[in-house]
């Protein structure tokens, strides 16, 4: 005799938000409820109801607006979808053959790092900078920060390389279950430092991606910011006109 058993609630969440962006109830640049509103509405919790804008977030439905709130995106297209694909790539990445570990261990959380985290100012926290290189030359230049009681146990604050990432290297030593990430990107001039190591011009515009990591319950977990050359990379994608 099958059971029947109900999705989790982010899941009905997930699948109510996006039948109605399809279906026309939230029209694309339309402000989304509030999560106080979502939880009310659906009698959940407020990490439930954040891991389900996480997810939809991520997947391309909806976009964060400091200050301002969740705006509807409508379905997402093949090119917002290859952005999950980098994202995951960078959050998989293993340390081996042209990844260089500029510098690790602990460090006052800076302001992107505390916002993506939602941490207290001046909390210290585990930093790893890792620079990426291919044929064409530097083209990731990425500092990944872990709260010091995640990172208590592991390899995170040494420079050894991990092969596996750090993801799975959290996953295996705490057993730590991440479950969505949602990312930022902005596009700005490098800094000298950013300059040198990834061998460009400080007039050379590079993409910064901000990703923060959460796990089931939606809580931040581990924030990943990554300064690319915008000329080493290139974003395609194809979408339907109607």
């Amino acid at each position: 005799m099958a059971i029947n058993v109900p999705p989790p609630k982010y899941a009905v969440l997930v699948n109510a938000m996006q039948q109605r962006i399809e279906d026309g109830t939230y029209l694309p640049g339309a402000v989304i409820p509030s999560e106080t509103q979502l939880m009310a509405e659906f009698k959940a919790s407020r990490p439930t109801v954040v891991r389900a804008l996480g997810i939809l977030q991520q997947d391309g439905w909806i976009e964060s607006q400091q200050g301002k709130g969740r705006f509807v995106q409508g379905r997402p297209t093949p090119a917002s979808r290859q952005s999950a694909d980098r994202t995951r790539e960078l959050l998989d990445q293993g340390e081996q053959a042209g990844v260089t570990i500029l510098r690790a261990g602990a460090v006052m959380a800076p302001p992107r790092a505390v916002a993506a985290l939602d941490l207290d100012a001046d909390t210290p926290v585990i930093m790893r900078r890792r620079l990426v290189e291919a044929e064409v030359g530097p083209v990731e230049l990425s500092t990944v920060y872990i709260p010091v009681e995640l990172a208590a146990g592991t390899d995170v604050s040494r420079s050894t390389p991990l092969p596996d990432g750090v993801l799975r290297h959290l996953t295996d030593r705490k057993g730590v279950e991440f479950d969505h990430a949602t990312e930022r990107i902005s596009a700005r001039l490098p800094n000298s430092e950013e300059a040198g190591l990834l061998k460009i011009s400080e007039r050379d515009a590079v993409l910064t991606i901000l990703v923060t990591v959460f796990d089931r319950a939606g809580l931040p977990q581990l924030a990943v910011d990554a300064v690319i050359p915008a000329n080493r990379h290139e974003i395609e994608g194809s979408f339907p006109l109607r």
